[in-house]
């Protein structure tokens, strides 16, 4: 009997901190962009440098990096963004992730030896694209988000075992096919397609009647204001032992605006689940990492159309569930204290939630702590203030104290 191939964990990173975040958390491969041409604008993301430096250290641990070049680019753009490429191919990146068959035959020309992946944008639905893809020069492709699990398994079946299929199975879902829109272009004039949306699909809208102009009625639920085109997030921890059956061969988080918490949390729970998954094969997963989904902000969770039936919008609310923030964020310890940088309020005898790399949660309850003066202190009200704290056991730089929402 063959040993099942588990599936790459795949992190996203708009900059140097998140980068960090997905490399200490367990990530096999994260996928990042260049200052130009990705799909999210609105983070760092890298400069040729910065990409440089982000590969080597990547590779010294032993893990990949995609860069996204997955814009739906303009004839003018293209001089620029093939001189894009051959810079990143010389930088050492893993592969290009790309939604435009031109930019395709650009990276092909001009970066002949980085593979490229075909970018969800594309919408892989079938196997006659994806073979199509794979005979043009394509490694692998990001099947389109609306695909169920016996489609991502006829694909599977149905193309060579060579061409590597990556599935969305985490964070923000668009409401337009493949996230191909062009509501932000027409309301604000940001470009969608070149990470610029401005995203109109989450705002909430009212009805106006011909004769009564001025009057605006809102569309409710509920007495609640609805937000008719607000997509819920995706979230498929508790899917991963069908999505290894269906041949998956990278499972791919969302979030490259998101928090570097995000990213570590995130990161984590998939990383314990398939980890699970390999050491348990078909059994559930236990409820701590099930957990770990919800300490994230996030919409309604949703399986999307994996399970074959449409994943509805949450269209009474256009904001987030946060029943957990980031107390502070571990630097390291001094003096046998552990020494953390505060990110919100907390006070002198709470209960901690930890976040660790490789661990699974745990709790502790400070009984001391000093500020940067080494002066006793009952809270720690300061924005990014040093406070050293007693703890039970050691904790690792990079950890996060979060604990429970009481607002």
């Amino acid at each position: 009997m063959t040993e099942r191939k588990m599936p790459e964990v795949l992190a996203p990173v708009g900059d140097s901190e998140r980068l960090q975040s997905a490399l200490l958390y367990g990530a096999d491969a994260v996928y990042l962009a260049g200052k130009q041409f990705g799909m999210r604008s609105g983070c760092d993301n890298f400069s040729l440098d910065e990409l440089r430096a982000a590969v080597e250290q990547s590779h010294t641990k032993g893990k990949k990096v995609y860069v996204t070049c997955n814009v739906v680019p303009h004839g003018y753009e293209l001089e620029e963004i093939a001189a894009f490429l051959k810079a990143c191919e010389e930088i050492g990146v893993d592969a290009f992730i790309i939604s435009d068959l031109g930019v395709m035959m650009l990276a092909r020309r001009h970066a002949p030896r980085t593979p490229v992946h075909i970018s969800t944008q594309a919408g892989v639905m079938n196997e006659e694209t994806a073979r199509f893809l794979y005979e043009q020069g394509a490694s692998r492709v990001v099947l389109a988000r609306e695909l169920s699990l016996t489609e991502i398994a006829a694909i599977r079946a149905k193309t060579p075992r060579q061409l590597e299929l990556e599935v969305f199975v985490h964070g923000s879902m668009c409401v337009s096919f493949s996230g191909r829109c062009l509501l932000s272009n027409y309301f604000t004039g940001r470009d969608g397609n070149h990470g610029d949306c401005a995203q109109p699909c989450r705002w909430k809208y009212s009805l106006v009647e011909e004769k009564r102009p001025g009057q605006y009625f809102p569309i409710e639920e509920d007495g609640r204001g609805s937000y008719i085109l607000n997509s819920r997030d995706m979230c498929m921890i508790d899917r991963i032992p069908q999505l290894i059956e269906a041949g998956a061969s990278s499972l791919k988080i969302e979030g490259r605006a998101k928090s570097a918490y995000y990213v570590a949390c995130v990161t984590q729970a998939y990383r314990q689940a398939v980890d699970y998954e390999q050491q348990h094969p078909g059994a559930p997963l236990p409820e701590w990492i099930l957990q770990e989904t919800e300490k994230v902000s996030h919409r309604p969770y949703t399986h999307g159309f994996l399970d074959g039936t449409a994943p509805g919008q949450d269209t009474v609310r256009g904001g987030y569930e946060r029943g957990y923030e980031v107390a502070a964020v571990c630097e390291g310890e001094e003096n046998g204290l552990l020494r953390v940088s505060q990110r919100n309020r907390f006070f002198l005898g709470e209960t901690f939630d930890v976040l660790a790399p490789g661990e699974k949660p745990f709790r502790i309850t400070p009984t001391r702590m000093l500020n940067a003066d080494g002066e006793p202190i009952q809270s720690a009200p300061h924005a990014v203030m040093t406070v050293y704290m007693d703890t039970p056991r050691p904790i690792p730089r990079g950890a996060y104290l979060r604990r429970i929402r009481t607002e």
